[in-house]
């Protein structure tokens, strides 16, 4: 009865966390939006809601089946530090850093840049952007994410963790929020931010090559990616490309992956 408690609280919390951003969002807006806010967040809930269904299929039985033999056997980065409180953070790390590592090839290698773009057509970006994923995506990076959990070392209760850590956080990051400058200046040195992530979903490469971190910031800083001196009023979301425009209704973006000549920007 407890446990159901603590889950049902959880769940409350969660729900709550996410509509009090939905609210910030559209009480101080960083950017002006372009576009009629419904037709794009139903066709981004659509998408969403298959990639969820991918994950629920795949990821999840064969993630958490690795994270209980991690636990185990006491193997992976967490077991080699010993487990316990040190190892579980270790993992934690790992899992968000591997994440950065995924999220450059997915804009450096052509074939994964197919599917990740359709993430980037979107010619807006609000928290529904966060789950506009095409749900062959999901499939694609499994095997990555099998290597992260392996070698990462995390335990089941460390990946449930993670895995709350990382959906509220890309949704926080890629939400309208205006945060106060100083307050966001100060998060960005550790959390990955609106006006932060918003640099990378710019039309411009050189801006979209920038900020990759999903979570945890500490990667764009140590590999020196990170950027913040691009005002929020002069970034053009989304992709500049000739199809780009064909491809933001629902249909096209499942299609476009797929066609003999899909759009793939010059990689830098």
């Amino acid at each position: 009865m407890a446990s159901r408690l603590v889950k049902l609280a959880g769940m409350v919390l969660g729900a709550g966390a996410v509509g009090a951003l939905l609210y910030a969002e559209r009480a101080r807006p960083l950017r002006r939006q372009t576009r009629k806010a419904a037709p794009r967040i139903a066709r981004n809930v659509t998408m969403g809601a298959a990639c969820q269904a991918a994950i629920m299929a795949a990821e999840i039985p064969l993630t958490e089946r690795i994270a209980t033999r991690n636990a185990a056997r006491r193997r992976g980065l967490s077991g080699l530090f010993g487990g316990g409180i040190l190892g579980g953070a270790l993992a934690f790390l790992a899992m968000d850093y591997g994440f950065y590592l995924w999220h450059v090839a997915t804009h450096k290698v052509p074939l994964l840049w197919r599917f990740h773009r359709v993430h980037h057509v979107d010619p807006d970006m609000d928290a529904s952007t966060a789950i506009r994923f095409h749900f062959v995506d999901m499939v694609v990076s499994l095997p990555w994410r099998l290597v992260q959990v392996r070698v990462s070392g995390i335990g089941p209760r460390g990946l449930a963790a993670w895995r709350k850590f990382f959906l509220f956080s890309v949704l926080f990051h890629h939400s309208n929020w205006r945060l106060p400058r100083g307050l966001d200046e100060a998060l960005s040195k550790h959390i990955t931010t609106p006006r932060m992530h918003g640099i990378h979903h710019s039309q411009t490469p050189c801006e979209m090559d920038s900020n990759w971190s999903s979570g945890i910031a500490w990667w764009d800083h140590l590999h020196r990616t990170f950027r913040n001196d691009v005002p929020a009023h002069s970034i053009t979301i989304g992709v500049d490309d000739p199809l780009a425009e064909r491809d933001i209704p629902l249909l096209p973006a499942l299609k476009a992956p797929f066609a003999p000549r899909p759009a793939i920007r010059a990689l830098a």
